[in-house]
């Protein structure tokens, strides 16, 4: 694409590119109202929670981002923390948490540590997303069909659910199912005019009519606060206790998680973006690190990137940041004369969504790919997913990664080839050769990466040479490919050579790939 094509930047952008922006900023804001609605009330906090960290997303974090057509506001994958926290410490501690985690991402930012999003094994990345998954039907369940709110972990839920739904409120069972029929069949319906609409909107729709005509009774209902200004309005955080150490393990979720979710969410959104636009991360995680901070003060939750909303904003025909800003101050302008049809909407239709949300993230689809790339990947993943489950987030994780070192280990990986790649360089007529040596995995390609990025600047053309290569991973190939592309649109040839001569340990295109013996 040439040049000349790509949108404008800062205010430039806000009058040539004012209609496209503004309209899929709206159209994004219908689908942001519930989910953001939804995943406060998921997380143990006030609805007004999540509208609050959406409006500070778009309306101040989208000016200093570093991304182009993401849209930042509360994240389903963040529910598991949040409500941990919120159990534990209380709201107010709770924000406290927020707020200083929000500090430590923007640090992670000004420290120039927005690459580290190329370090995780993707497999325990999509392991501890699965995990995410399971954990948010697991909860949202309960809600969901109208059953009183349970306490407990992910196991002992499963485990008191089939008591448990004797007491099933039918009328949000109707509500329920209605909404997972919506959501399902929407992108199925090959209507224009039903699919002008988006989903959500259709969800809320049906909703508010179906309570409006079966009655608000047996329902549970969202609660906004009469005077956002008084006591059940605006919250601000608590540090009475900074000093346990509950307070710093949510911290410490936060902060990894949010800045994790964030980097992923960003680095796809770009692989969609039709312009082929390489976001800054730093400048991502200093906007969503402040930007959470910011939202903290007032009663929000943390932020990130987040990938749904965004994928829906590019859809949407958005050209820049702009959307973002939009999105958030059309949800302003609900928050301040849309309070009577907000209060209209059922919770069970809000729990539906996001079971809905986490089996997309857990869904069968997902296995079944993790196990096409490779046997290896696919025990790293369910690893993950377990670990997850039976701990929490952060030593879920951990056990992912340490489980694909194991892994890296035993096809061959030597111990100073874990953090650094081998390389040696040439140079033949106009382009740069890299000849790797030894094993290339997940936490070697940050060095790999500095070395193309570096000789690109000069040359056009940049060969990577897999000759005397071991083995390559499956995190390393699906990145150096998504790389081959991205420098294609910046000009820049990136050539694999000789990589397709290593022996695929599956009939995956990205799977592992080892020399042949």
């Amino acid at each position: 694409m040439k040049s000349s094509s790509i949108p404008k930047k800062g205010f430039a952008a806000l009058k040539s590119h004012f209609k496209s922006d503004i309209i899929s900023g709206f159209s994004v804001s219908l689908i942001a109202l519930p989910l953001c609605l939804g995943i406060a009330i998921a997380s143990g906090v006030p609805p007004l929670a999540g509208l609050v960290t959406a409006i500070i997303g778009g309306v101040l974090a989208s000016r200093i981002s570093g991304t182009f057509v993401t849209i930042s506001g509360p994240a389903a994958g963040l529910i598991v923390i949040s409500l941990s926290a919120v159990e534990s410490l209380g709201y107010a501690n709770a924000l406290g948490t927020i707020l200083v985690a929000g500090i430590f991402v923007a640090c992670f930012g000004f420290l120039k540590v927005g690459k580290i999003g190329d370090y995780f094994p993707l497999p325990a990345v999509h392991g501890m997303l699965a995990a995410i998954g399971v954990i948010i039907i697991v909860k949202q369940l309960f809600p969901a069909l109208g059953i009183p709110f349970v306490k407990g972990s992910v196991f002992s839920l499963l485990i008191q659910l089939p008591k448990k739904l004797i007491e099933t409120n039918l009328e949000c069972l109707l509500i329920a199912v209605g909404t997972i029929i919506i959501l399902i069949v929407h992108s199925r319906v090959k209507v224009k005019c039903f699919q002008m609409i988006p989903a959500p909107l259709w969800v809320l729709i049906f909703s508010i009519s179906a309570a409006a005509i079966i009655g608000t009774e047996h329902l549970s209902m969202v609660d906004m606060p009469d005077n956002l200004f008084g006591e059940e309005g605006f919250q601000f955080p608590s540090f009475t206790k900074i000093a346990s150490s509950a307070f710093w393990v949510a911290v410490i979720g936060f902060a990894l998680v949010s800045g994790i979710e964030s980097l992923l969410s960003a680095k796809a959104v770009d692989t969609l973006d039709p312009y082929k636009r390489e976001s800054n991360l730093d400048k991502d995680l200093v906007a969503m690190g402040l930007g959470s901070s910011v939202a903290s003060l007032i009663g929000g939750l943390p932020m990130i990137s987040e990938i749904v909303r965004s994928s829906a904003n590019i859809s949407y025909g958005a050209k820049t940041q702009w959307a973002n800003f939009y999105h958030g101050l059309f949800l302003l302008i609900y928050l301040f004369i849309g309070v009577v049809i907000i209060e209209m909407i059922p919770i069970s239709a809000l729990s539906a969504m996001l079971v809905f949300t986490g089996f997309k993230l857990a869904s069968p689809k997902e296995f079944k790919e993790m196990y096409s790339i490779g046997k290896v990947q696919f025990l790293v993943f369910i690893t993950t997913l377990i670990a997850v489950l039976a701990t929490d987030l952060i030593v879920g994780i951990a056990i992912g990664i340490l489980t694909q070192y194991i892994f890296s280990l035993i096809y061959g990986t030597k111990l100073n080839e874990l953090f650094r790649s081998k390389l040696s360089v040439s140079k033949e007529n106009d382009k740069t050769i890299l000849n790797l040596k030894g094993a290339q995995i997940f936490s070697n390609y940050l060095s790999l990466k500095k070395q193309i990025d570096c000789f690109s600047r000069d040359c056009k053309k940049v060969t990577v040479n897999f000759t005397q290569t071991s083995f390559v991973g499956h995190t390393v190939v699906k990145h150096l490919k998504a790389l081959q592309d991205r420098k294609l649109q910046q000009g820049v040839i990136l050539e694999l050579l000789h990589l397709d001569e290593l022996q695929p340990m599956s009939k995956h295109p990205l799977a592992d790939r080892i020399k042949k013996s």
